[in-house]
């Protein structure tokens, strides 16, 4: 026999980072809040990030930093809920926590701390929480939501979607935020993976050797440029730049590496006068890995002391050493993503509340939506101010 019907003032599908903030902060404003997860734990995609110990915010979070199809879109979230808001509750719940590099911040000791963090912030509102329970169906009618979920229906005027999106898809429920939007009348922007390792084929598979190594380089794809480190795997290139640059390329577009991004345009030239009797792959080795000065010195192919070898060629290796082109053939997936680009789009959400404009009580937040920040905390910046906006909206 079926539970009767209860009734919430909302319902939060996903209990990931953004679900887990904004249900509290509804709750915490004396609604009555129940999130649901198919997951039996929440906050799971938090609990493997930053190698476990959660890059939860970054320092340097700026609107710039984000990828959307409206690049205007996530500023007024972002400036109304800042990461120092965040850091803040980090502090109240005694948290230690450290900034590794480029404003990174995270946890001292386990990603298990904001996850308890975010649970005991709930509590704080009265959440009710329903985990390990799949949705069965949404319906809406006479201005309310309707889930069905486990063996019993529960309703609320407002919904929100925060299931995130396709990227580690073990870790969430792909797909499942898009047909939502879909059936309720919001558009989707095509989601791809972002933050992701790209791969390599054809005649740059001899790349693929030096699996494991890695060096500080400047990634480029147009205009757009990182530098970070670059590591070769057994299928092609990854690294912080290369996931950094995944979010801006496209297939069949080339990504450029400069491999030396410290030196002048001409510092081979110079080299030629400082050191006539040196060489080219004794330069590159010692600035480089060695498997990697080597097998960028046997692709350019100059042998010669630099004293026996041209200004003209000097000049092009080292103009093909700073734009070394890669014609990735793929990404290695969203089983590797750290996150997807693309999802509800923006274009039929407020950008104060993250509501839906054409329909009442209906609410998108996080991944979900087309907005995807940076490697390094940003993503996460982006679910603790979109669930806070939504949870004050509520």
């Amino acid at each position: 026999m079926n539970r009767p019907t209860t009734s919430y003032d909302a319902i939060v599908l996903g209990a990931g980072a953004a679900g887990l903030m904004c249900a509290f902060t509804a709750g915490q404003r004396g609604r009555r809040v129940l999130l649901i997860d198919h997951a039996d734990r929440p906050g799971k995609k938090i609990l493997i990030s930053g190698g476990g110990r959660c890059n939860f915010t970054n320092l340097h979070t700026a609107p710039d930093r984000y990828l959307s199809a409206n690049p205007h879109f996530a500023k007024s979230a972002l400036r109304r809920y800042t990461q120092h808001d965040f850091l803040a509750l980090v502090e109240k719940h005694r948290i230690a926590w450290h900034e590794k590099t480029l404003g990174q911040l995270f946890c001292d000791g386990s990603a298990r701390q904001i996850v308890d963090l975010l649970l005991a912030e709930c509590a704080a509102g009265s959440v009710e929480l329903a985990l390990g329970q799949p949705v069965r169906a949404v319906t809406h009618a006479d201005a309310t939501y309707t889930v069905t979920v486990g063996d019993r229906a529960v309703t609320a005027p407002a919904l929100v979607i925060a299931t995130g999106g396709p990227s580690i898809p073990k870790r969430g429920a792909p797909g499942f935020a898009y047909a939502l939007a879909r059936q309720f009348g919001l558009k989707v922007v095509e989601p791809r993976p972002a933050l992701v390792p790209l791969t390599l084929g054809g005649d740059e598979v001899l790349f693929r050797e030096l699996s494991g190594v890695a060096a500080p380089v400047e990634a480029r794809a147009g205009k757009t440029a990182f530098r970070e480190a670059a590591l070769f795997t057994h299928r092609g290139l990854s690294g912080p730049a290369i996931l950094q640059i995944s979010s801006y390329w496209r297939h069949g577009q080339p990504v450029a590496i400069d491999f030396l991004p410290q030196h002048a345009a001409d510092w081979l030239v110079a080299a030629k006068r400082a050191h006539p009797r040196t060489t080219l792959r004794k330069l590159l080795a010692d600035a480089l890995p060695t498997r990697l000065a080597d097998t960028l010195a046997d692709q350019i192919g100059l042998t010669n002391e630099l004293a026996n070898t041209s200004d003209k060629a000097l000049a092009a290796a080292a103009q093909r050493l700073s734009a070394w082109p890669f014609h990735p053939n793929g990404t290695e997936g969203y089983a590797k993503a750290e996150v997807t680009i693309g999802g509800i789009a923006t274009a039929g959400l407020s950008s104060q509340t993250m509501a839906a404009r054409d329909m009442p009580g209906l609410y998108a937040i996080g991944e979900a939506v087309d907005v995807t920040g940076w490697l390094g905390g940003y993503n996460f910046q982006w679910a603790w101010s979109s669930g806070w906006a939504a949870g004050q909206a509520i």
